[in-house]
């Protein structure tokens, strides 16, 4: 499968509602982040059920600081538009491959009860 390269334009149709997206924020001149590229480009052709994509930091600047990016690289998976791992610095093979196994095996009906249940605790709570 192909990388995406996401924008601040294309991010929110990006994360959809009944997909896997992940993300490798990067930069050119970040000698950790060309070393991660063949690993995550490895990974996307193994795991065609799962969106790639890449952001180039030094040109979406904006959109790595509304996402809080603060160090390169950083990974970023998103499945049904909910952030479910997000961490600096590159990842082996081997780990990629257990973050996204990991990843496909949330129950996704319980997180989005359990997001309910806390937007609903919290507007209780602004209520009282």
């Amino acid at each position: 499968m192909s990388i995406v390269e996401l924008t601040k334009d294309s991010f929110q149709e990006a994360i959809t509602p009944d997909g896997t997206l992940i993300i490798d924020f990067w930069a050119p001149w970040c000698g950790p982040c060309r070393g991660f590229a063949p690993v995550f480009e490895q990974a996307a052709e193994k795991h065609g059920d799962v969106t790639f994509a890449k952001v180039n930091t030094d040109v979406e600047q904006e959109l790595a600081g509304a996402l809080g990016i603060r160090s390169i690289p950083t990974l970023m998976v998103f499945r049904e538009k909910v952030l479910l791992f997000s961490q600096p610095g590159a990842l082996s093979a081997g780990q990629l491959d257990e973050l996204l196994t990991k990843v496909k095996d949330v129950d996704m009906a319980k997180v989005h009860r359990d997001i309910a249940e806390a937007r609903d605790k919290a507007d209780g709570e602004q209520e009282a």
